[in-house]
């Protein structure tokens, strides 16, 4: 079983690392990471890709993450690619929400601007893809309002929905997440590759 140490890497690091040990055949690997964010972004890259995967917790700043191929892991890679892909036809647009609020000048007004902004994001049809959130964004996916609702409702409806996993950890809201897959920077940039259009409010 391989064993890669990625304690002290930056985000997306240990899912880079644990994408070369799989690009070199391994079929069997143990990762060791040192915050939450990163065991669930090697985790749910694993899953992806058809292995069997078990973490668990060594002490206040270690997990250990076991996986091993299953039957469905050498297919897996082809079906993950197709998966990020957008789908059906162009013109899938990806709406990338870096901050809480819309503009300069008042607060108060701005998270009304945004909860209104994400509440209209439906209009767009079967071309909204996938909404991804960073930095102040992230507390749309954690704190209650109309912004929550309106991206659980979206999610639900088959939107998929990123919120970065090291701006959650900034802000102390990994276990407030209400919506949305925990997510890296090589997710991100990857899918503001593959869409066709990007909207930043």
């Amino acid at each position: 079983m391989e064993q890669l140490d990625c304690r002290g890497l930056a985000c997306p690091q240990p899912v880079m690392r644990t994408r070369d040990a799989l690009a070199a055949g391994t079929n069997a690997l143990e990762v060791l990471v040192d915050n939450e964010p990163a065991r669930e972004n090697v985790r749910r890259f694993l899953e992806g890709r058809g292995f069997t995967v078990a973490a668990s917790q060594e002490g206040p700043d270690c997990w250990r993450i076991t996986a091993s191929a299953g039957e469905s892991a050498a297919s897996a890679p082809q079906q993950a690619a197709e998966a990020s892909r957008p789908l059906g036809e162009t013109n899938k647009t990806l709406v990338l929400i870096t901050t809480e609020t819309i503009g300069r000048g008042d607060d108060g007004l701005g998270a009304k601007l945004m909860g209104n902004f994400v509440a209209t994001l439906p209009e767009l049809g079967p071309r909204l893809w996938r909404i991804v959130l960073i930095n102040g964004g992230v507390k749309l996916a954690s704190q209650p309002g109309p912004a929550l609702d309106a991206l659980k409702k979206m999610a639900a409806d088959g939107v998929s929905v990123l919120v970065c996993g090291t701006c959650l950890a900034h802000f102390g809201l990994l276990e407030a997440k209400q919506v949305g897959d925990t997510s890296n920077m090589l997710d991100i940039v990857t899918s503001l590759d593959l869409a066709d259009k990007v909207i930043r409010p």
